[in-house]
């Protein structure tokens, strides 16, 4: 699912925030659809890293070279899609409620009022969904949806809609039976989510 911003020109943001908002859309493109050839090749460039981040980057990067298109289409399926359902449910709503469209979903589409995100036209998928959360979070930072978002709006976003329950659903993805390439795509994503979280926090501090 993608979001439509009002403001299709985004100003210049610091290399930090920048590199941030690269990670949540290469989240984003990897949740929301099966990874193409192209971008599984592109897999290959990603810049190596120390610690756990690093050993997950590696696992990806030689998971990717070994698969292909087909076979990521059939792992996405059967984790997000499945007969009648997927093996996991990336939707905020229900990992906070056991249910689809619940009050969290309402409550997202509030601050998308607010912040003026719009959803594109024949999408029918929830928006709580975690691919399209990454994508707004993403938008937040380059500023996509008007100027770029200050830290309080962003960390306001994420504690409201993301930090609930996107820990849990990247560690279910690390052990999900039909989770391999996705695997280490589930690490990366709880990693990140505690990076952001603590720095969230720690902006939060009074100095």
């Amino acid at each position: 699912m993608t979001q439509v911003p009002h403001s299709q020109s985004a100003p210049r943001i610091v290399e930090e925030e920048s590199a941030r908002a690269d990670f949540y859309e290469f989240m984003s493109g990897l949740l929301a659809h099966p990874p193409s050839d192209l971008l599984l090749n592109n897999i290959g460039s990603l810049d190596p890293a120390e610690g756990e981040i690093g050993s997950a980057i590696e696992t990806l990067k030689r998971l990717a070279a070994r698969a292909d298109s087909q076979s990521a289409s059939r792992e996405f399926h059967d984790l997000f899609i499945g007969v009648g359902r997927g093996e996991l449910m990336p939707f905020g709503s229900y990992y906070m409620t056991g249910f689809l469209n619940e009050k969290p979903l309402a409550k997202l589409r509030q601050d998308m009022m607010t912040l003026r995100i719009e959803r594109e036209q024949n999408v029918y998928e929830p928006e709580d969904n975690i691919a399209t959360l990454f994508e707004i979070m993403a938008g937040l930072i380059r500023g996509r949806f008007g100027e770029p978002a200050s830290v309080a709006m962003q960390r306001d976003f994420f504690n409201r809609h993301v930090a609930p329950w996107a820990h849990h659903f990247f560690s279910d993805l690390e052990t999900a039976k039909n989770s391999v390439l996705y695997a280490p795509i589930g690490t990366l994503g709880r990693l990140f989510m505690e990076i952001e979280r603590e720095a969230f926090r720690m902006e939060g501090v009074p100095s």
